[in-house]
């Protein structure tokens, strides 16, 4: 082999063990194998075949090819080495004949080839004689993997009556081995388990309906599908999946009534709308294929009606119109159930519908009277006379006996001094005039009372419309507020009006406006009339001067378009104003007011001069009697006080606190007896005497405490309980002297306290303590 015929060598990767017809086929596995092309070099590589097979059990290291040199002369010149992927832990060369091996157990499916390179070198120059030559070693795969199904357990769901062949699902198994090498990964489907409704496709996986099946009879079915590897054949690995089968339901079957004929009654006397009883269709099917729908048939469905609970599926009957016992009393209906959805599929097999009759009994009832409308809507022009009539209602006994009637106004005391009723015939008149103006309907309730039969009553509503009359004469809309300037113009505009009319005009109101007939002659205003219910008023002159008229009052004639019209005169006070260029308003009504209270500038300046003064002079008085009270009775508080406790009642303690009559004291009749003051303590007496040698003297002060205690002792309206006034007084030193009012001549010996004796037994021992010590004294 010369080196041109090797730059395009290639290596095929061989099974290490020979062909034989129970593992693989050879011929199959040379077209397989992967064809490694080697990169184009100067000089050429002997090769022997290189192959590795996965999983070997022989002994390790397995031979499995040779790289040589074409320069190899066997002479022990030439070394070899690999690099790459699993050079030296994996794969190893004999460096002196260029043999690979590889030391360890290799797993398609974790790597499936690995990329080496070769290198010859001369062990004298440590040159390579070769290039680097890169080759691929493929693993070769073995079954060594079971199929699984990864997606499994399956459930899906078919309708019901599916034809032969239907698709139902499809499964899928998986295999970890080479499926482009061997059978290994080549599976095979079969059913163990779902005949004779279902088959299953052996190449695909996919189920199919064997036959049709009825939900109604098994709803449900479980088919367990086999895969296998090795196409099947012995020793081949399996695996196997469940697949639960759901029938999903058709409209396939008919409603049917469970009764041919159904008895229900009602009362003449029942409302529209109420439920007479129900009717029930059953069907085999599900979901909306058992939805139905309920029909009345034939001329009673004016009377009776029928809807459908879509909760229940039943149909519920029920009164579409009253009934009446004296015009029928029994109706015969025929109900009908049809479904809702229709499959056309299964249209041969039979109308999807079925009939039952209703028989439905009237009861009698005593039955109130009937009006001959439910409302009544009546006229009447306002201001008619009493007793106008406005209307008549009439009602009558449904029953047969056809009992007497009476009507009467009710819902309203003010309404029946507007309106009255004739009791035998139903006549409303009126009572008292009607003004359209402040009621322009009324609405009254009358009702009829069977004579015999008080308790049964019906009601009518009666809507009362007034009718308008033109009996309001136009006017302003407001009180203008017109004003004309001294140096105004002739024909100079100074007001828009218009009117307003309580009236109401089915045309559209429509004013007319002129001066009135005596202001005409002389007037110094004119009015023009716009023709869109507003009018314009103009000056009739130049010049005017408030000295010799302040005011002037323009009599207007307004006229409306009712039948008959109405008219009336409206004045418009016109004030005149003292104006520069341009009207101020604000000037104007200022002016205005001082000319109305006859007033010039300068006197209301003086006026309001006054009136300042005053509030100033008021202010100072004020301020000047709160400084006296305060430096009388507020100066120096903290330093001295003199209680003044008073105990005047007759209470018991809390035990008497119910039998006190708090009423007698609080009449003007009842006065306090003053009487001296009691006997105190050492201590009180004590500091009683010292307020008297560093307390105010003054007789004013003395007789102004002595008029408190007196005023407070001799006070009616004062509660039984203790009660505490405080003075205070200007400080120790002050000339003023005390300001106490125990500065009594009367010393504790010259009073006395026979009285407490008088008190009960509450007061015993305060009694013998107050004696005992005048006892002492004495």
């Amino acid at each position: 082999m010369n080196c041109s015929t090797l730059l395009s060598l290639t290596l095929m990767l061989v099974q290490l063990s020979p062909c034989s017809p129970s593992t693989q086929n050879c011929s199959t596995q040379k077209t397989d194998q992967s064809l490694i092309a080697v990169r184009r070099m100067k000089r050429g590589w002997v090769w022997e075949p290189l192959f590795a097979t996965e999983e070997q059990t022989s002994v390790v290291p397995l031979y499995i090819g040779q790289v040589k040199s074409d320069l190899d002369k066997q002479d022990g010149n030439l070394k070899y080495s690999l690099t790459g992927e699993g050079a030296g832990n994996i794969f190893f060369i004999d460096e002196n004949n260029g043999k690979i091996y590889v030391k360890q157990k290799l797993d398609r499916e974790k790597k499936a080839f690995y990329t080496l390179r070769a290198q010859a070198i001369n062990r004298s120059t440590q040159l390579p004689v070769e290039p680097e030559s890169e080759f691929i070693i493929k693993v070769r795969d073995v079954n060594d993997h079971e199929p699984q199904f990864l997606d499994g357990p399956y459930m899906v769901s078919v309708s019901e009556m599916s034809p032969e062949g239907t698709s139902v699902t499809q499964v899928t198994a998986t295999d970890g081995d080479d499926p482009s090498y061997g059978n290994s990964a080549r599976l095979l489907y079969s059913l163990i388990q779902g005949q004779p409704y279902f088959s299953v496709e052996p190449k695909t996986g996919v189920i199919r309906m064997a036959s049709q099946m009825d939900r109604e009879t098994k709803d449900q079915h479980l088919v367990i599908i086999q895969a296998k590897d090795m196409v099947g054949q012995a020793g081949a690995f399996s695996a196997t999946a469940t697949v639960t089968i759901n029938l999903s339901d058709v409209n396939d079957n008919p409603p049917k009534f469970q009764q041919q004929l159904y008895y229900m009654t009602v009362s003449e006397d029942a409302p529209v709308g109420t439920t007479m009883g129900k009717v029930f269709a059953e069907d085999s099917d599900i979901g909306e294929n058992a939805a139905m729908d309920y029909f009345i048939e034939g001329d009673s469905s004016d009377v009776f009606d029928i809807i459908t609970s879509n909760e229940t599926q039943e149909g519920i009957i029920i009164l579409k119109k009253r009934v009446d016992y004296e015009s029928k009393r029994t109706y015969s209906i025929k109900a009908k159930a049809v479904n809702r959805y229709i499959d056309d599929r299964f249209l041969k097999e039979g109308p999807f519908e079925d009939n039952t009759i209703v028989r439905i009994n009237v009861e009698d009832v005593d039955e109130p009277p009937v009006f001959t409308l439910d409302n009544y809507v009546m006229e009447i022009s306002e201001g008619a006379m009493n007793g106008s009539l406005v209307g008549i209602v009439t009602a009558r006994d449904p029953d047969n006996d056809d009992c007497p009637i009476r009507y009467s106004i009710v819902h309203g005391i003010h309404l029946k001094r507007l309106f009255s009723i004739n009791e035998y015939n139903g006549t409303i008149i009126t009572t008292k005039p009607l003004d359209r103006e402040k009621a322009s309907w009324h609405n009254i309730t009358v009702t009829a009372t069977e004579t015999r039969n008080p308790e049964k009553i019906s009601e009518a509503s009666v809507y009362i419309q007034v009718l308008d009359v033109n009996d309001h004469a136009p006017r302003f809309p407001i009180d203008y507020e017109t004003f004309v300037c001294e140096n105004a113009v002739s024909d100079q505009l100074i007001q828009i009006i218009s009117a307003v009319d309580q009236d109401d005009s089915p045309e559209g109101h429509h004013f007319y406006f002129s001066l009135a007939q005596e202001a005409t002659n002389d007037s110094h205003f004119t009015v023009k009339d716009n023709q869109d219910n507003t009018a314009t008023i103009f000056t009739a002159k130049s010049g005017f001067r408030r000295e010799e008229q302040f005011s002037f009052y323009l009599p207007i004639l307004i006229l409306d378009n009712g039948i008959p019209p109405q008219t009336s005169t409206n004045t418009l006070t016109i004030t005149v104003c003292d104006c520069d260029t341009e009207v101020n308003t604000l000037y104007c009504r200022y002016k205005a007011f001082l000319y109305s209270m006859g007033l010039s500038t300068e006197a209301l300046v003086a006026v309001l001069a006054c009136i300042l003064i005053l509030l100033v002079f008021i202010l100072a008085i004020i301020t000047i009697r709160q400084q006296r009270k305060k430096s009388l009775f507020s100066e120096k508080m903290e330093e001295f006080r003199e209680n003044i406790v008073r105990y005047d009642d007759e209470g018991g303690g809390e035990e008497d606190t119910e039998a006190f009559d708090i009423s007698a004291l609080r009449t003007h009749t009842v006065m306090r007896t003053h009487k001296p003051r009691k006997k105190v303590t050492t201590e009180i007496h004590s500091l009683y005497r010292q307020s008297l040698q560093v307390g105010p003297d003054s007789a004013i002060f003395r007789q102004f405490i002595s008029e408190k205690l007196e005023e407070a002792n001799t006070d009616p309206s004062a509660p039984p309980y203790d009660s505490l006034q405080t003075y205070a007084f200007e400080g120790t030193g002050s000339s003023g002297g005390s300001l106490s009012s125990l500065s009594s001549n009367m010393s504790d010996a010259d009073q006395s306290y026979d009285y407490l004796t008088d008190w009960g037994p509450h007061f015993k021992n305060l009694a013998g303590m107050y004696t005992s010590h005048k006892s002492m004294g004495d």
